[in-house]
């Protein structure tokens, strides 16, 4: 699943810098996650990196968008252009 940002974020400016794959842009309000670049972290760190500094858990998994750890990892290897 990608991740989403939700109406709790105080803007404090620390997940966007963490995403390793740029996934993550200040919108109108608060920050938010483009789910098309969101692979949780898979293929560069263990834990999704943005919730992990992310100091009041507004970060969850974005329903509408449900994908199986392989379907993430593939989308890693699209976006850092080491798939087959």
């Amino acid at each position: 699943m990608a991740l989403t940002i939700t109406d709790r974020c105080i803007n404090c400016d620390l997940c966007e810098p963490e995403c390793p794959n740029q996934a993550i842009a200040l919108g109108d309000e608060i920050y938010e996650i483009d789910p098309a670049r969101c692979t949780e972290c898979v293929g560069h760190y263990e834990v999704p990196q943005c919730r992990a500094v992310c100091p009041v858990d507004c970060i969850p998994l974005h329903p509408e968008f449900v994908e199986s750890h392989a379907e993430l990892y593939k989308k890693y290897l699209a976006l850092t252009g080491t798939g087959p």
